[in-house]
């Protein structure tokens, strides 16, 4: 009995084993199979590169130079009293425009009329005295001493009459030219002095606009050439240069340029800041935007255009790198020189592809191609 108890249980255990196997035989049977990438696609990878491009045209284009400045009167003068007294009349009150040679106030006379009487009388007598003298010394009954005492007397009364009529003269405050009376700083019935300053007459007609020219700028500058000015107010005004210093302040090592600008009625106050524009070259430029520009390999600045490749294929073209030097920045965007006239710009892409390489250009929709040529307006206004 015990015997057939182990027959049994080695029995189980070979039963047992079998069906492991086969457990195991079957898991294999019911795996899913392998799955295996697709061959690589050798053509798509030779496919040529796109970009996204553009025509450009050089348009004419006005370089100008702006400097920060102000309005300033051609001429301003402090009128002072050249003798002293007290003031009996105003005539111009302040801000109002005087002629030259115009009256605008009095310092009262007192005794100075009746000095120039006296030096007249006295004047009439020496006269007198000076025919007899000259009548005797002809008939031989004065000497030529005598005669030359007697003119010498005349002289000095004629001269005490000219000092009293200056002295007259000299109660006149007068404009000493045509412009506008700025300032007044006497009143009636004050009392001046000799040397007192009195009004500030302003002459605005021209006018000038000042501003300084570092040493790189002035160079470009001439007398007599056409510019403008842009006011606070946002008018414009036009005029020509008319002085260029050829002394740098020492302070500043800036340069002086005045702009003279017609005025015939005042409108351009003296003191107001301005925007002095000096054209100094014409061009031909390209504008771009700063977003298409790109460094070269060996770090020069430029663009990358699209020219033909002389194949058959006229969708296709080769890229090639072109330097430009940056002319001016505006926000219109920049102005470039150094392309052709006429050029296909890369406008999309152009960090992906390098000198050489064959591309497809696609027009770029997005591409901003309006142009700030100089205008005719403008171009004859720069040939005032």
């Amino acid at each position: 009995m015990r015997l057939n108890r182990s027959y049994l249980i080695a029995a189980l255990l070979a039963v047992g084993v079998t069906a492991w196997v086969a457990s195991g035989s079957l898991g294999e049977d019911r795996r899913e199979p392998e799955v295996t990438k697709p061959p690589v696609d050798l053509d798509a990878l030779r496919e040529t590169t796109r970009v996204r491009v553009a025509e450009s045209s050089a348009a004419p284009r006005l370089i100008e130079l702006s400097l920060t400045g102000h309005t300033e009167a051609v001429r301003a003068v402090d009128v002072k009293a050249e003798t002293f007294g007290q003031i009996e009349e105003l005539l111009v009150e302040k801000g109002e425009r005087v002629e030259a040679g115009e009256l605008i106030a009095r310092i009262d006379a007192r005794d100075r009329q009746a000095r120039l009487d006296e030096a007249q009388a006295l004047l009439r007598q020496r006269q007198i005295e000076f025919e007899a003298a000259r009548k005797l010394n002809e008939r031989g009954f004065r000497a030529e001493t005598q005669l030359a005492e007697s003119r010498a007397r005349l002289d000095a009364a004629q001269a005490s009459v000219e000092a009293a009529e200056v002295a007259l003269q000299d109660l006149r405050i007068v404009a000493p030219f045509e412009g506008v009376l700025d300032d007044r700083t006497m009143d009636l019935g004050a009392y001046v002095d000799t040397g007192d300053s009195l009004a500030r007459v302003v002459d605005l007609d021209p006018v000038l606009v000042i501003a300084p020219a570092n040493e790189r700028d002035v160079r470009h500058l001439r007398v007599g050439e056409p510019g403008s000015a842009v006011l606070a107010t946002g008018q414009e005004i036009w005029g020509r240069i008319r002085f260029v210093a050829s002394e740098a302040n020492s302070q500043t090592r800036t340069f002086r340029i005045e702009l003279e600008v017609d005025n015939p009625d005042g409108e351009v106050p003296a003191g107001m800041t301005a925007i002095m524009r000096l054209p100094v070259e014409r061009i031909m430029a390209h504008q771009i935007t700063p977003a298409i520009l790109t460094l070269s390999d060996e770090g020069v600045l430029g663009l990358r255009t699209v020219v033909e490749n002389n194949d058959d294929d006229p969708e296709t073209g080769m890229v090639r790198f072109v330097p430009v030097t940056i002319v001016e920045d505006t926000s219109e965007g920049l102005f470039v020189t150094g392309l052709p006239d006429e050029v296909t710009l890369i406008t999309v892409g152009q960090e992906f592809v390098k000198d050489g390489e064959t591309v497809v250009g696609v027009p770029d929709p997005d591409f901003d191609r309006s142009a700030s040529p100089l205008t005719a307006e403008r171009a004859a206004e720069t040939e005032r």
